[in-house]
């Protein structure tokens, strides 16, 4: 499995899905590609990771939902290899943090015009993940609460690395920043003494509640207009989301 650096490849998959829109990309364009992102190396499964591919950060909110272009987007990108089964992997985060996060990039300053009209409490995660199941029916689709990311790294990784890896490096690394380094070692501990603890269980030994870090997993949900009433009705309607999302069939529901 390759994860090259996303600098090596974005570029060329920046232009190559306008350039295209839906076409099949011809071998000539498959080997630039590739050499672009393994840089002379080989592979058997390529990862590649794009927190764009469906869109510009300020595009995300248009036609008064997220990503309205998800499915056209998911349909392209599948299209730059076309001889290969696509899998796309992602971590959806709770309106009431995301859309503040995405207003806070350098170059949002105009709220309205960034809000595009859409209800605060209206955007669902439910319609994107549908119309992306929708436009590409045989695709492999992983999707994951971001927030629960630290305790389910490891569960992503390997569906990344498409059940070929048993030990991947890095497993921790998101889990190392949000926990003590007192609980982070007394995780390793644990794991050590217990090499055949299945996923679940690795997570119930987290000891989150215990070890967190509260400036690491507290997030901010400040944006201008916004009511608290709002924020609590958006993070109701995002559990529901989830567990509609969960159901939804055809797709890989990772949980913590």
């Amino acid at each position: 499995m390759a994860g090259p650096d996303p600098r090596s490849y974005r570029p060329v998959l920046r232009e190559m899905p306008v350039a295209l829109r839906g076409a099949p990309a011809t071998d000539k364009m498959q080997t630039a590609m590739l050499q672009a992102a393994l840089e002379g190396a080989t592979a058997e499964r390529l990862v590649l990771t794009n927190p764009s591919f469906l869109c510009m950060p300020q595009k995300a909110l248009a036609q008064h939902m997220l990503y309205p272009m998800a499915g056209e987007k998911a349909h392209w990108l599948a299209q730059l290899f076309p001889g290969a089964r696509p899998c796309f992997l992602s971590g959806l985060r709770n309106p009431a943090i995301f859309v503040p996060a995405l207003f806070a990039l350098p170059k949002e300053r105009d709220l309205a015009a960034f809000i595009a009209g859409t209800d605060p409490v209206r955007p669902s995660w439910k319609d994107p993940v549908q119309r992306i199941r929708n436009a590409l029916p045989g695709a492999e689709l992983t999707v994951w609460c971001n927030e629960d990311t630290p305790l389910i790294r490891p569960d992503v990784m390997q569906v990344a690395a498409s059940g070929g890896a048993t030990d991947l490096a890095g497993g921790d690394a998101v889990l190392a920043k949000v926990i003590t380094p007192a609980g982070l070692a007394r995780l390793n501990g644990f794991l050590a003494d217990s090499p055949a603890l299945d996923p679940a269980a690795r997570r119930r030994a987290a000891f989150l509640d215990k070890y967190a870090i509260p400036e690491a997993v507290e997030e901010e949900t400040d944006l201008p207009g916004w009511a608290d009433g709002q924020i609590e009705t958006r993070t109701d309607r995002y559990a529901e989301d989830i567990a509609a999302i969960a159901a939804m069939p055809g797709i890989r529901f990772l949980a913590a």
